[in-house]
């Protein structure tokens, strides 16, 4: 297995500007191809330069966007597969898990991970890339907190975003607690970088510790 590089933010795109770069390099730069996994809704392709500029602003050029569904397809999972690096949007944390978690789009991620491929969640797409995947009830549809199985990207330990704003204190201590493992919350327009699994950079508020 190759060094693994997981880029995890607190808020939706962009990238901080030291990630970002880190990302860029990860990916290759000017020869990256780069895959954006998001939900599709009107607009979105206005959307899309807040997770691209800073890419770009690093030479990267070649973007394939993934419109998430219960029904990928082939040729999806196939362009997914030659990918350099992969972003995991921000939005509905449970219906990216849906179309993510246990699907072929998950498998794919998974391996070309583990092949050294970098891979950067935004909020949902944060919580998703962990083994642990504990939704807020901010974030939840029934607003109870859940605790879900998620791509295991990043294990033992569990992640909380928009960790200041949502005033995320109690339940990351109740999934810490729960979970007995440790937890990190990470503020909005802030990221932390683990390589392979362990953090060893962070942009933006320092992360909130839990143990």
């Amino acid at each position: 297995m190759r060094e693994t590089h997981l880029f995890l933010f607190g808020g939706g795109p962009p990238f901080t500007d030291k990630l970002g770069e880190r990302f860029a390099r990860f990916a290759g730069n000017k020869t990256a191809r780069v895959a954006i996994l998001f939900l599709k809704r009107p607009g979105w392709q206005e959307y899309m330069p807040s997770y691209t500029k800073v890419l770009e602003d690093n030479g990267v050029r070649d973007f394939y966007y993934f419109g998430l569904s219960e029904n990928p397809t082939h040729d999806q999972l196939g362009q997914l597969e030659t990918c350099t690096g992969i972003i995991i949007g921000g939005g509905v944390t449970e219906l990216y898990r849906t179309y993510i978690v246990d699907t072929p789009v998950g498998d794919t991620i998974r391996k070309v991970f583990d092949e050294g491929v970098p891979v950067a969640g935004f909020s949902a797409g944060t919580l998703v890339s962990c083994e642990h995947c504990v939704i807020s009830p901010e974030d939840a549809l029934q607003q109870e907190q859940l605790y879900l199985l998620g791509l295991g990207l990043l294990k033992n330990c569990v992640i909380s975003v928009h960790f200041s704003e949502w005033n995320e204190e109690k339940n990351l201590i109740e999934a810490v607690s729960k979970l007995k493992v440790p937890g990190y919350g990470i503020d909005e327009n802030s990221g932390i970088y683990f390589k392979n699994g362990q953090l060893v950079e962070h942009e933006g508020s320092e992360p909130y510790l839990y143990d």
